[in-house]
């Protein structure tokens, strides 16, 4: 039997089945990210996880950070970005703002400043427009650093950005060269 539960615990497992790990209730993903959404509730259900299709619409509509997209039809959901699971989300290319932001802790500082930022177990780096939004992404973390990352430069030498549907810019990594470092206080 299923047991509910909270918002946030759905929220979390939603992503962690439509971003990394779909086979842990045997869902599966097409190439594009997109998973049948009565599949989802189905193997969810069978697996412990109370839902429904209100209570994933409502996820969905809520969701601050629009983690989750639903087709146009209603009939499959997707994670916005943050997969590590192999999957093409058919971005196109685009423009970057002058600046974008990345949101990590000072306890990895000397590593970015030598390797500059990659992707990790993510096929992205995840970067936003507001350095408030990164403040809270590296506070996740641990300490907060906020670097900038010169985007329009990087684009302009032939880096690629996308835009995820949810605002977030995404780019295969960063080097070095093109981040500042906040000064020290």
């Amino acid at each position: 039997m299923s047991k509910p539960q909270s918002a946030e615990s759905t929220s979390k497992f939603l992503s962690l089945v439509l971003r990394h790990e779909p086979q842990r209730i045997g869902l599966t993903l097409d190439s594009e990210g997109w998973a049948d959404l009565e599949r989802l509730i189905e193997l969810a259900n069978a697996a412990g996880v109370a839902l429904t299709r209100e209570r994933v619409l409502d996820i969905v509509a809520a969701s601050d950070k629009q983690r989750f997209a639903l087709s146009d039809d209603g009939n499959r959901i997707r994670a916005n970005q943050g997969h590590s699971v192999a999957v093409d989300l058919k971005l196109d290319a685009q423009m970057p703002p002058d600046v974008l932001f990345h949101g990590t802790a000072t306890r990895f500082a000397a590593s970015i400043r030598e390797r500059g930022l990659l992707p990790g177990a993510r096929q992205h780096v995840h970067l936003s427009t507001t350095a408030a939004t990164a403040t809270e992404v590296g506070a996740r973390h641990g300490k907060p650093l906020v670097l900038t990352v010169r985007a329009a430069d990087m684009q302009r030498d032939g880096y690629p950005f996308h835009r995820a549907a949810n605002g977030v810019w995404l780019t295969a990594a960063v080097p070095a060269a093109y981040l500042v470092f906040p000064e020290a206080d």
